[in-house]
């Protein structure tokens, strides 16, 4: 009687089709929530922009330049930092674009899904589909990782111009404290723009 009731083969059939739906929304989660902090990212980085224009227009204006302690060095790293956090910018709107490109092919392999089901042709319409937006979103982590390592060289660059800043500026007594490689043995120290290492750095850490 159970049998007579429930067609086996159509249960089957309604189970792998919500199981193909299923797919492509859980990659546009995932992929949502790559556009969401990618989206965080872009703001910080513009944030930044407009705080070295800041520091570098008040440089720039400043009355009395010979006061400023490393002047010449300040406005080159400021300049250094606005071309890397320029490049920062580009590089995650184009991850930003190839993330939305991914969710619309996510969205377009749920559609032809659920016409493949209905009409009960062209099944093979949503594998290549699919296909595309895992090469977008692969690209687009790609892009983040490239981002991800320039935004480290770029507080490593200005990090180290602090130090320099610091070792100018602080007494001797406090000088005398630190190592060249840190306090505790740091790491080695980022290479700036002139492609020179700091020397006699605080710290490394």
């Amino acid at each position: 009687m159970a049998t007579e009731l429930v067609n086996p083969d159509a249960l089957n059939s309604t189970i792998e089709f919500l199981t193909a739906m299923v797919t492509p929304a859980l990659l546009i989660s995932a992929t949502g929530s790559l556009v969401l902090s990618t989206s965080t990212r872009l703001g910080r980085v513009v944030d930044r922009v407009r705080q070295l224009e800041e520091r570098l227009s008040d440089l720039i204006y400043a009355e009395d330049k010979e006061s400023v302690p490393l002047y010449d060095k300040r406005v080159e790293v400021i300049v250094d930092l606005l071309d890397k956090v320029t490049s920062r910018s580009r590089i995650l709107q184009r991850a930003l674009q190839a993330f939305y490109y991914g969710v619309g092919m996510f969205t377009l392999t749920s559609v032809t899904i659920a016409l493949a089901a209905f009409f009960n042709t062209y099944r093979i319409v949503p594998i290549p589909i699919g296909i595309v937006g895992i090469m977008f979103l692969f690209w687009g982590s790609v892009l983040m990782l490239r981002e991800t390592r320039m935004a480290t060289a770029t507080v490593n660059a200005e990090m180290d111009f602090t130090w320099e800043l610091a070792r100018k500026v602080a007494p001797k007594e406090v000088a005398l404290k630190y190592k060249r490689k840190g306090k505790h043995g740091g790491l080695g120290l980022a290479r700036i723009k002139d492609d020179s290492k700091i020397p006699d750095t605080f710290s490394g850490e």
